[in-house]
């Protein structure tokens, strides 16, 4: 399947009315196939939606017929506003992002995000009635509030690589164990950063999406 058509987008900040964020939104297939929020790792560490990770989950979400954003953190990128791995500032420029999409596309969203991006994708979702699919890529254990997890009612994919020593499978397991609703998938070949097992991350992805 050829790449859709990638579009630049202004995302308006909701706690500072002369900021914005940059994003990039690809359109889906039609209006009941919803959309995908998908958030980058920790700003202060280089997490940027140029990561491939992001990518490989944009490029899922297509196959899958889904819409996605994707931004930049703000003070990262073209994003307005200085640097902060603080989780309030991540739930509002996450939040924002979800406001931009939920006024571009009808239907179900998801929320998604890898590595810090993951947990901020977990807090939306659990205040997000709109929010039906929860798609997490290397959450830090020490990030996650399982309260918060349990709050949700829809389906939840936690993917982890096997060498990955930031996000152990071993210590995602209890977060789904014994819930029909949540799948945890592990890459044996992958670490924290998807060096290898980035195709195989996609793969499982779109099958998780189509059933």
């Amino acid at each position: 399947m050829p790449r859709r058509e990638e579009r630049a987008i202004v995302i308006a900040s909701l706690d500072d009315a002369s900021a914005a964020l940059e994003g990039i939104y690809v359109a889906g297939d039609g209006p009941e196939a919803g959309g995908a929020v998908i958030a980058p790792p920790h700003p202060l560490y280089g997490g940027s939606l140029e990561s491939p990770v992001l990518a490989e989950l944009a490029h899922a979400c297509a196959r899958a017929g889904i819409a996605t954003v994707r931004f930049n953190w703000r003070g990262v990128g073209a994003s307005a506003g200085q640097r902060s791995g603080d989780g309030a500032d991540a739930d509002a420029d996450y939040a924002a992002a979800l406001d931009y999409l939920a006024e571009t596309v009808p239907g179900p969203l998801l929320a998604s995000g890898y590595s810090f991006g993951a947990s901020a994708a977990l807090r939306a979702a659990a205040r997000t009635p709109r929010i039906r699919r929860l798609v997490l890529v290397a959450p830090p254990p020490s990030l996650l509030d399982p309260q918060a997890l349990a709050a949700f009612h829809g389906r939840a994919l936690l993917v982890a690589g096997g060498c990955d020593e930031l996000a152990p499978a071993s210590a995602l397991e209890p977060l789904v164990d014994g819930e029909a609703r949540r799948a945890l998938e592990v890459i044996p070949e992958a670490d924290h950063f998807f060096l290898d097992g980035l195709a195989t991350l996609g793969r499982v992805v779109v099958e998780w999406l189509g059933r």
